[in-house]
C-alpha cells in the first residue's frame, strides 16, 4: 500500500438502470432546476431514433430540447464552435452529451463555453480552464471511451494534431448507464470500444504517474468484466447481462485513467485518427500487442498483477514472467476473437506513412511521460511497423 498523498476525483453521481434513458425527463427534473436544454449527439444516433424516448419523457417533463447532432468521431474545432453557437441562439441552461465519446467530449467544453469569456486556444493544457460551466449530464451509448466519468476533451485542429483540454470543470454532474442504448451497436463497434476500455485500465495501471490503489482497483475490477464479457457482446449484441457488465467496465476504466492517465499506446493512436479518421478505439486495439510487448522490459511485474483479472491461463504459483507473458497471450487471444483488426495495413493505413505518424506521434507528449518506457521517435516508428 502507497503512503504517498494521491487524489482520486470523478463524477458527482453516477446512476445505472436499464431503460433510464426514456426516464430522462423523470431524472433530469429532480436533480436540475434548469430546463432549457441542449442535447449533443451525432446525427447516425439522432437520425436512427436513438433519442426519441430521452426527447419524449423530456418534453414530459417540461424541457425545451434542442439537438445538435453534429459531432464526429475526432471531432474538429469548429464542430465544438457551431455547437457552442446553436446552444447560445437556443439559451441553453443545461447540457447532456448522448453517444460515444466524441459527442461527450463535446459536450464538456460547450457546457463550459456556453458561460465562459475564455477562447477555445486558451483552454488547451492542463488545468486551464477557469470559472464554472452549465450543469453536465453524459449518457454512453458505447461501452468504451469512459468519457462520462473523465475531465479530458480532445479535438482535432486543423492540422490533423490531437489537442487536449484537462480541467476538474469537464467532470460531469451526473451519469446515466442505460445498457439498453448498447444493445444496437454492431460487433465490431462492440470490438473497438471495449478493447479501449481495456487499454485505459491497463495504461491506468502501469502509468508512470498518480498510479494509487484507487485507480488500481478500479483498472482490475474493470479488466475483469470486460475480458469475461467482451467476446459474448461481439457474438450477441441482445445479451443483457454482458452488455451491463461492458458499459461498468468501461465507466471503471474511465475512472482508473482519469486519475492515473494512459500512455504510448493512445500516443501511437491520436495520429491514426487524425490523419486517417480511424475510430478511436479501433486505434488503440491496432497498437495495443506492439505496445505491451515494447514496455514489458519495465512493466513485466505489474502486467503479472493484471493476468488473473483477464482470466489468463497460468498457474497462480507461476512466476513473474509467466505471468505477464500469460496476460499478454490472453489480451492477443481476446483481440482475435473480437473480430476487431489487428494489423495497420487491413485498416487502411500506407506504409510510407509510418514516419508520418512517427512524428506525430512525438507530439504527445502528455501521454508519452507517462509511459513506462522511454519512447522515442525511431522507437515509434518500430511500433508503427510492428503494427503494420
Amino acid at each position: 500500500m502507497t503512503s504517498m498523498p494521491f487524489s482520486f476525483t470523478t463524477v458527482g453521481q453516477i446512476h445505472v438502470e436499464w431503460g433510464g434513458a426514456a426516464k430522462q425527463g423523470e431524472l433530469l427534473s429532480s436533480w436540475f432546476p434548469a430546463r432549457n436544454l441542449l442535447i449533443v449527439t451525432d446525427g447516425g444516433l439522432h437520425k436512427a431514433g436513438v433519442l426519441e424516448p430521452a426527447k419524449s419523457s423530456l418534453a414530459s417533463a417540461g424541457f425545451k430540447v434542442t439537438v445538435f447532432d453534429a459531432v464526429v468521431a475526432d471531432p474538429p474545432e469548429q464542430v465544438l464552435l457551431d455547437c457552442v453557437a446553436q446552444g447560445r441562439a437556443a439559451g441553453a441552461d443545461i447540457v447532456i452529451g448522448i453517444g460515444g465519446g466524441s459527442s461527450m467530449d463535446v459536450a464538456k467544453l460547450a457546457a463550459v463555453m456556453l458561460v465562459s469569456e475564455q477562447q477555445l486556444s486558451e483552454l488547451y493544457g492542463i488545468g486551464n480552464v477557469q470559472g464554472a460551466r452549465l450543469p453536465l449530464v453524459q449518457v454512453p451509448t458505447t461501452a468504451g471511451t469512459g468519457s462520462e466519468v473523465t475531465n479530458i476533451t480532445i479535438l482535432t485542429r486543423p492540422d490533423h494534431s490531437k489537442m487536449g483540454v484537462v480541467s476538474d470543470q469537464l467532470y460531469a454532474d451526473r451519469v446515466l448507464l442505460d445498457a439498453e442504448l448498447t444493445v444496437g451497436l454492431p460487433a465490431l463497434h462492440t470490438a473497438a470500444t471495449g478493447i479501449d476500455a481495456m487499454v485505459h485500465a491497463i495504461e491506468a495501471y502501469t502509468s508512470k504517474h498518480k498510479k494509487n490503489p484507487l485507480s488500481d482497483a478500479a483498472a482490475r475490477e474493470a479488466l475483469r468484466l470486460l475480458s469475461s464479457n467482451l467476446v459474448a457482446a461481439c457474438k450477441n449484441g441482445a445479451d443483457r447481462a454482458a452488455r451491463e457488465a461492458m458499459l461498468i467496465g468501461a465507466l471503471l476504466a474511465g475512472q482508473a485513467f482519469a486519475n492515473a492517465p494512459v500512455a504510448a499506446v493512445h500516443a501511437l493512436a491520436y495520429p491514426l485518427g487524425g490523419r486517417y479518421h480511424i475510430p478511436h478505439g479501433l486505434s488503440n486495439a491496432l497498437m495495443l500487442q506492439p505496445v505491451l510487448e515494447f514496455n514489458m522490459k519495465a512493466a513485466a511485474p505489474l502486467y503479472a498483477e493484471l493476468a488473473s483479472p483477464v482470466g489468463a491461463d497460468v498457474a497462480q504459483d507461476a512466476g513473474c514472467k509467466a505471468k505477464a507473458n500469460a496476460f499478454v497471450k490472453r489480451l492477443i487471444e481476446l483481440m482475435d476473437a473480437s473480430g476487431a483488426p489487428r494489423r495497420l495495413r487491413d485498416a487502411g493505413v500506407a506504409e510510407e506513412m509510418l514516419p508520418q505518424l512517427a512524428a506525430d506521434a512525438m507530439l504527445q507528449t502528455r501521454l508519452l511521460g507517462n509511459n513506462p518506457v522511454e519512447v522515442t521517435e525511431a522507437d515509434a516508428l518500430a511500433l508503427y511497423r510492428a503494427a503494420f
